[in-house]
């Protein structure tokens, strides 16, 4: 197991270089340009645009753009050797407190949202396998297949129109995620005001990873429901509840666990979608407003931070496959 551990993070340097260099070759190869000039620098005349390709010319020297490709690659992965992630075109800050900000509000939203889908969707799943082909076995998986396929968008627009002040009813605060007032509130208020800000978008962003993972956990238990063991856990005059969380869902386990490891980015990476319909500031809207604006930093930052959480959810599916199932091993045994 050591060595295989070992090997996998000997792996993982190439890997990431490769992910970096693709990035980097893809953003300046897209049109645009993080120093153009602005349309109306070059309004005015000549002489106007004269001065509009000297302001480009400098702030090319000044970006570091007007070196060649090899060379900025060279000089952006020595400043991330030390932990340097360099400075916002747009923003004109540095972009480690940029991300830092971004990613608090992602968590807290995507979190609490992994939590509550895996809270939920383990039991739905289990209780489905045991109760195949019962009536609540066939609603479940018709439920679920229909919530799989709405769109967030569209669930997200609606959920402003009938719970957050649109046509209907106004019972959600529909942007941000902080309190509006915090010394208006008696105390707890303000925590209780936060959470209240976080229940949409997180339903919004439960719903699909909840239809996807019961679905997944019924399917992982149906292949081991029907086992020997189990069935000698039975004879052995075990309680059920016994039999299936103790000895079956152990051993179906491994799909969802698959998935824990995929979703590990995606917490980090965020939710441009969601992000955008409810006007926070989180990782997806700070992306997607780095690739129209051609921030360079920025999105190296965030793919190579995504691309770590990747590689890392990998190898922790490894060591929950090792840990859910000991007859699980990583070495080459000879034949």
């Amino acid at each position: 197991m050591r060595i295989y551990f070992i090997k996998r993070l000997l792996l993982a340097v190439p890997t990431l270089f490769g992910i970096t260099l693709i990035t980097f070759v893809l953003i300046r190869a897209a049109p645009g340009d993080p120093a153009a000039p602005r349309p109306d620098d070059a309004a005015g005349g000549p002489d106007r645009t004269a001065f509009a390709r000297d302001i480009h010319e400098m702030r090319r020297r000044l970006l570091g753009l007007d070196q060649p490709l090899p060379t900025q690659y060279i000089r952006w992965v020595r400043r991330l050797a030390t932990l340097d992630l360099g400075d916002s075109y747009s923003k004109k800050r540095p972009v480690g407190p940029l991300i830092a900000n971004a990613m608090i509000h992602t968590l807290r939203l995507d979190i609490l949202a992994v939590a509550l889908a895996y809270l939920i969707a383990v039991p739905l799943g289990v209780f489905s396998a045991t109760h195949r082909f019962s009536w609540w076995d066939r609603l479940s998986t018709v439920a679920l297949f229909v919530l799989y396929s709405l769109p967030t968008f569209w669930v997200a627009s609606l959920a402003i129109i009938f719970l957050g002040g649109g046509d209907f009813l106004d019972v959600f605060p529909i942007a941000w995620l902080e309190c509006d007032a915090p010394h208006r509130h008696p105390f707890g208020g303000a925590a209780l005001d936060w959470a209240w800000h976080l229940v949409l978008p997180v339903a919004c962003l439960t719903y699909p990873a909840l239809a996807v993972l019961s679905r997944y956990a019924r399917a992982g238990m149906l292949d081991v429901v029907g086992q020997d063991f189990i069935r000698t856990a039975r004879a052995k005059g075990l309680s059920e509840n016994v039999v299936i969380f103790k000895h079956a869902l152990r051993n179906g386990a491994i799909p969802i666990l698959t998935l824990l490891g995929t979703l590990l980015p995606a917490v980090v990476s965020g939710s441009v979608i969601i992000e955008t319909i409810f006007s926070i500031h989180g990782m997806g809207k700070l992306m997607f407003d780095a690739v129209m604006e051609r921030d360079y930093p920025v999105v190296m930052a965030v793919t190579t931070l995504t691309a770590v959480m990747t590689l890392a959810g990998f190898l922790l599916c490894d060591v929950l496959y090792a840990l859910a199932d000991p007859r699980i091993s990583f070495e080459r045994h000879p034949e």
